[in-house]
Formats: structure tokens, C-alpha cells, sequence
């Protein structure tokens, strides 16, 4: 038999796996998670923290003057980023040094990155700024940082939009200064928890949803928006930060409408410190192959800047706003408040999203550089205390920041041992230098923090290549920048997630769909409009829908294969039934006229044949169908079947199949399933092509016969 020869292709056999039950599952996990044992508890520790397991192997001699280097380095870099950046988190300058001490002295015990750099990063450092002012505003303290701090005694009611006029959640008289710490404290405490809550229910797959471009376009965003926060300072203008949506475009109206009032000191000294940082890092990037270390440019700056401020005096002479004393040594540790985290619950959210996903991304990248492996779940839970602990020595929220890991990269670092040394210049300056930095005026430091951001703002003239490699990337960067420079940071964050995913979406509602042509003496078939030289199978359509099927794409699906294949079901058994009735009206009049004139009337009764009697659908490119792909499948089987069109599925992968089966699609135990479903398109053409030629009934396939015209009378 013909029909014996299209089945040689062998049947694979599907493997039986035993599923157990869920809660067999839940018992199991729970036995191995709460067992304890020696080895167990060695393992969980040493788990926690790697660094006993590679210090003692840490080769001194070959690793030692990398680590000072980079370590020195990346210190000297962090006191004065570490100063301004605390411009951007509301705060005082201590806490930016607290918070950059303790942060390198706990990733060195918990980090399974070697060169990754935790610390104040101006994103993370904006984010708690914005959220500080908001909370600072609505207890009724001026914003005005150049006027002095008021005492209010007020108590925390998270029930109410603002802060009454008694403050039970501390317990004392608090100024504005302190409140603020107060509330970056407790919202650092909440980004930490959430952090190991991340990390213990595995929920770092929530980093898969922000893409390269929409963490581009994020950060460019919010480097805008940091620009625009810092501009008063450049110009010497004393308004607040704006509270709410808007704020770059708020900030800019007012610092236009008050540029009458611009401190002609500040002005100056922005302009040289720029020029002179922007010089420093335009001679770093040149000649970085001839420096052995990074040009000190900020220290320098700084440096000069406050010797100027202090023997010019700048302050009592131009009114130019300085940082101010800076106390030495460490203020007592205290528990953060309770009672101002429900304010801030929300808010800590993204914070800490984006702080993990930072880290992960930043240590993955440079231990691929570097030949080693992190462990991302280890890595949450090291920025998770890296926020949690430090919340109690009143720091802000920290993460991993690109610019100073790229400079412990170049500088030779080997391990965290060079994040102990940097801890260590930062204690110095803590210990001793600190009230050295009173006259610094905060124009300065703003000039440190623009120049900063030159990398982040330099994406703009990334767009025109993005957008040749991919327009899809370049929308979802160009609207998440937009968000966020022109909403808000945080609103810019959900606008660039919810967007990628709409973008996802739209992709595989109307995905790309082709007929297929064979490859000449092959058993290749690719898509007839891309390439050419493709032979087109006589009466086989091979259909190819690239993408998943289900609820969304169904009537795009239909719609395709329809036009693709040129013939619609309906409308093809509509033409039947009415070329059917309009022949029996005709043979009726006819046979009334024969027995007018005693004839006899023969009706013959002919039939339109379709140019194809199969119709193959490659499932190659389609990961997945739900219940309605599934019905959808069944539909345009039936459908077809009684136009007398045969449709075949080709290439499913094993989900589409246990989908299909699921839903009954082979019939009563699958007993259909060799002769609707084919490893290969070419087994299903094979097969299409041998059974109608082996029964002229099924090479021309005639479901329902179409009365024709032909007719004799015989008088």
C-alpha cells in the first residue's frame, strides 16, 4: 500500500514522568529547610558569607598592591561623592560617609563579586532625596535649606497625609535635619527587607522585566532630572526642590523666573570647577592606556574649592551657601522608626528593585570580564544587609554604582579586600578631615555630581543607532526617559515596565507570518517572501505563525492563515450553499417549462475544484497555545474538513502537543495523532501528497456536490 510507505517515519514514544503531589513537594522543601545539622549549618554560613571561604586562600603577595591601589583610589573618589551626593538625598554630608563606610564593610563579608563597588550612587541617592522632601514638607519644616532647622515636636500618623504637632515616634524634640535621616533611615530598613524577602522566596526573576533599554532610558531620565535638581546650586538660587510630577519642568520654570537672583560667586566657581572636571575626565579617557591610575580630579577640585571658600569667605561676603560643619566620629547607632515606615512602605519598593537589580547586573557583567561566577541570590541578600544593617547607623539606601566599579577594575583590583582599604580612607576622613570640608561650597559639589552624570546624558546620541538596530528598543528607551525626566522617576519606572511588556505584547499579537516554499531537492522549507528560488507545493500550503498562540493573537491568526492561504471556510461553504439553491431554482423553472412543452429535463450536477486539498501548519516558531489556540486548532480543523481541505500540524514542540492532547484534539486516546501531527514539515507534505494519490476521492475533495447548468430536453 501506498499509505503504508507514510509511515515510516518512526513514532517517538513520550517518557512517563511521575508527578508527585503538591503537597509531598511542600513537605519535602520543608523537611530540607528546616533540618539541622553540623554540615548544614557550616554550609548555611559559609554560604552567607564567602569570605571565609576565600580570604584564607587570598594570595597576598600577588594580589596585595592591586587592592591597595584600587582601594586608595576608589576612597579618595568616594569622600567627595560621598559629600555631594547627600545634596541629592536631602541630608547632611556625615551620613554620605557613614553610609559608604559601612556599605564597603559589608559587602567585603557578603559579596560574591570581586570588583563590584557598593556605595552612594546617584540614582538610589535622588529616589530617597525625593521621597526625604516630601515627608520633610508635609511635617510643616521649611525646605529652604539655607534657613536654620526648626523644632517641631511631632508624632508620625500614618493614617494621615501629615505629621501632627507631637512627636511620639521618637520620643524627643527633632529637627528638620534629624527628621530627615529618620525618614531615609526607615525607608532604607524597608528596602532591605524587602531585598531578603527577594531573596528567600527566589523573586529575583523581577529583574527580567527591566530590559537593557528601559534601564538605559531610566537612567537617563533620572540623570536629567539630577541635572535639573542641581542647577540652583550652579547658579547660587535659593528655591525649594518641587514636590510632585513634574519636577523638571516646575524646577526649570522657577530657576528662569528667579535668574535675576543668581549669586555671581557661585556662578563663577561652577564654571571653573566644570571646565576643570569636565578637562580631567576628557585627559583620563584619552590617555587611559598610559595611566597606571585614575586622575584624583574631584579631590583636587574640592581641595582647591574649600581653601578658596575659606581664605576668600565666600560665605559672609557673597552669601555663597557652604556645606557647613561636619562632625567628626560616629553618632550612637539607633533602631530605625517604626512608626514613619508605613509611610515610606511604598516607596521603598522601587528603590529596591532597582538596587538589586544594579548589583546583579554589575557583578554578573564584570565576573564574565574576569572569568568567575556570582551568585545572584547571594548578591541580594549582601545589597539586602548592605541597606538593613546601615539603617541603624543612620545611612541612606546604597547599590552597586558603574563608574567607581570600572574604576576598581582598571586599577588592579583582585578581591574585596581593596572595599576594606577604601572603608578605611572614608574612616580617616570621618575620624580627623571631616570639619575641613565646612567652608566647601555647595556649588561644588553639584559641579561634582553633573560632571558625574556625563556618561548616563552621553546616551542621547545612542538613539540614532539604536533605533537602526532595533526601533522596538528605541521607543521603549525614548518613552522611559521621557517618564522619568518629565513625570517622575518613580512613575518613570512603571511607565518604562509597563511599556516593555506592551511592546511584548503587541509583538506577538501581530507577529510575522509566511508561506513556506520548498528548498530545491531538499527537505527544507523557508518563508517564500524572504527568500527566492522557493518551490511552491501544487495544492500544500505550508502556513508558519511565529509566535505563541492564545486569546490575543487568535483573530489575528484566523485573519493571516485565511489570506495566506486564499480560502475561507465560511465563506467558501456560503458560495456552495448559495450556488446550490440558485442551481435547484433554475432546474425548477426548467422542469416547469419541460412539462409545457412534454420534454424531459436532465439535471447534471458538477462541482468547482479547489487549488489545494492540504493545508500544513508549522508550529516550528511557536512555543506555547492556550485553551482558546487550542479550540482555535480544532476550529480550522473541522472548518476546513468540510470544505473537503485537510489540515495538518508540523514541528510541535512537546507544550503545544500536551496542550492539544489536554484538549482532545487527536480524539479519544490520541488515536488521530500520526495522522494530524509530524515531527517534520516534510513528513507532514509526504504524507499529504502519497494519501491523495492513493484515492482520487481525497485528490479531489468534494464534501458537497453544486448543481450545474448543464441540461437536454428530449421532446
Amino acid at each position: 500500500m501506498e499509505e503504508a510507505k507514510v509511515t515510516e517515519v518512526p513514532h517517538l514514544e513520550r517518557r512517563v514522568r511521575k508527578q508527585k503531589e503538591p503537597m509531598a513537594i511542600l513537605k519535602t522543601k520543608l523537611s530540607r529547610s528546616l533540618s539541622c545539622s553540623m554540615p548544614r549549618v557550616k554550609t548555611t554560613l559559609t554560604g552567607l558569607f564567602p569570605v571565609v571561604l576565600w580570604l584564607p586562600k587570598y594570595k597576598l603577595k600577588e594580589y596585595i598592591w592591586g587592592d591597595l591601589m584600587s582601594g586608595l583610589v576608589i576612597g579618595i573618589i568616594l569622600v567627595p561623592q560621598a559629600i555631594a551626593y547627600c545634596l541629592l538625598a536631602g541630608v547632611d554630608p556625615i551620613y554620605g560617609l557613614y553610609t559608604s563606610f559601612f556599605a564597603n564593610i559589608i559587602y567585603f563579608f557578603m559579596g560574591t563579586s570581586r570588583h563590584v563597588s557598593v556605595g552612594i550612587f546617584s540614582l538610589m541617592s535622588l529616589m530617597v532625596g525625593q521621597v526625604v522632601d516630601r515627608e520633610v514638607y508635609m511635617a510643616g519644616f521649611d525646605l529652604d535649606d539655607t534657613k536654620a532647622d526648626g523644632i517641631l515636636n511631632v508624632t508620625v500618623d500614618s493614617d494621615s497625609s501629615a505629621v501632627n504637632l507631637t512627636m511620639g515616634a521618637f520620643g524627643m524634640e527633632c529637627g528638620k535635619e534629624c527628621y530627615a535621616i529618620s525618614i531615609a533611615a526607615a525607608m532604607t530598613f524597608l528596602v532591605g527587607i524587602y531585598q531578603v524577602l527577594m531573596a528567600v522566596f527566589r523573586l529575583g526573576f523581577v529583574s527580567v522585566y527591566l530590559s537593557a533599554p528601559m534601564l538605559d532610558g531610566f537612567a537617563t531620565g533620572a540623570s536629567f532630572t539630577i541635572l535639573t535638581v542641581q542647577a540652583k546650586y550652579l547658579l547660587g538660587l535659593k528655591i525649594p526642590r518641587h514636590q510632585g510630577y513634574g519636577t523638571v519642568v516646575v524646577t526649570w520654570i522657577n530657576i528662569l523666573s528667579n535668574i535675576q537672583n543668581t549669586n555671581y560667586c557661585d556662578l563663577i566657581t561652577s564654571a571653573i570647577c566644570i571646565s576643570v572636571l569636565v578637562a580631567g575626565k576628557e585627559l583620563q579617557e584619552r590617555y587611559k592606556d598610559r595611566l597606571k591610575i585614575p586622575l584624583p580630579t574631584e579631590l583636587v577640585v574640592v581641595a582647591i574649592a574649600t581653601l578658596a571658600s575659606h581664605f576668600g569667605d565666600f560665605h559672609r561676603r557673597y552669601d555663597s551657601n557652604v556645606s557647613g560643619a561636619i562632625p567628626t566620629g560616629f553618632i550612637p547607632p539607633k533602631v530605625p522608626s517604626f512608626g514613619l515606615m508605613p509611610r515610606v512602605a511604598f516607596d521603598a519598593i522601587p528603590l529596591a528593585v532597582i538596587s538589586f537589580a544594579f548589583t546583579v547586573s554589575l557583578s554578573e557583567m564584570f565576573a564574565k570580564k574576569n572569568g568567575y561566577t556570582v551568585r545572584p541570590n547571594q548578591e541580594m541578600m549582601a545589597i539586602a544587609f548592605c541597606n538593613i544593617i546601615p539603617s541603624f547607623f543612620h545611612c541612606f539606601t546604597t547599590s552597586a554604582a558603574l563608574a567607581k566599579t570600572m574604576v576598581k577594575d582598571s586599577t588592579g583590583c583582585q578581591t574585596q579586600v581593596s572595599s576594606i582599604v577604601s572603608a578605611f580612607v572614608v574612616l580617616l576622613v570621618l575620624l580627623f578631615f571631616a570639619p575641613l570640608f565646612y567652608s566647601l561650597q555647595k556649588c561644588v559639589l553639584a559641579c561634582i555630581i553633573i560632571v558625574s552624570l556625563r556618561g548616563a546624558l552621553r546616551k542621547f546620541r545612542d538613539v540614532p543607532s539604536k533605533w537602526r538596530v532595533s526601533k522596538m528598543d528605541a521607543v521603549v528607551w525614548m518613552v522611559t526617559m521621557s517618564a522619568s525626566a518629565l513625570i517622575s522617576v518613580e512613575m518613570g519606572l512603571v511607565v518604562g515596565v509597563v511599556f516593555s511588556m506592551l511592546c511584548i505584547i503587541i509583538q506577538t499579537q501581530k507577529p510575522k507570518v509566511s508561506l513556506l516554499g520548498q528548498i530545491h531537492d531538499t527537505a527544507h522549507y523557508e518563508d517564500m517572501e524572504e527568500y527566492e528560488n522557493l518551490k511552491s507545493l501544487p495544492k500544500v500550503k505550508i502556513f508558519r505563525f511565529q509566535a505563541p498562540l492564545y486569546y490575543a493573537n487568535k483573530d489575528f491568526f484566523l485573519k493571516s492563515l485565511y489570506k495566506a492561504v486564499g480560502l475561507e471556510p465560511f465563506l467558501e461553504m456560503t458560495r456552495r450553499r448559495k450556488a446550490e439553491k440558485n442551481a435547484e431554482t433554475l432546474a425548477a423553472k426548467e422542469a416547469g417549462r419541460a412539462e409545457k412543452t412534454n420534454g424531459e429535463v436532465k439535471v447534471g450536477l458538477g462541482s468547482r475544484e479547489l487549488d489545494l486539498h492540504t493545508i500544513i501548519l508549522d508550529c516550528s516558531a511557536m512555543p506555547f497555545i492556550d485553551s482558546t489556540g487550542m479550540q482555535t486548532f480544532k476550529g480550522i480543523l473541522k472548518d476546513y474538513k468540510e470544505v473537503g481541505v485537510t489540515v495538518l500540524l508540523a514541528s510541535c514542540n512537546t507544550t503545544v502537543i500536551d496542550s492539544l492532547r489536554q484538549g482532545s484534539f487527536f480524539g479519544k486516546a490520541d488515536k488521530d495523532m500520526e495522522n494530524l501531527s509530524f515531527y517534520t514539515v516534510h513528513a507532514a507534505v509526504r504524507f499529504a501528497n502519497d494519501r491523495a494519490a492513493s484515492t482520487s476521492e481525497l485528490s479531489n475533495p468534494v464534501p458537497r456536490e453544486l448543481p450545474s447548468c448543464r441540461f437536454s430536453i428530449q421532446p
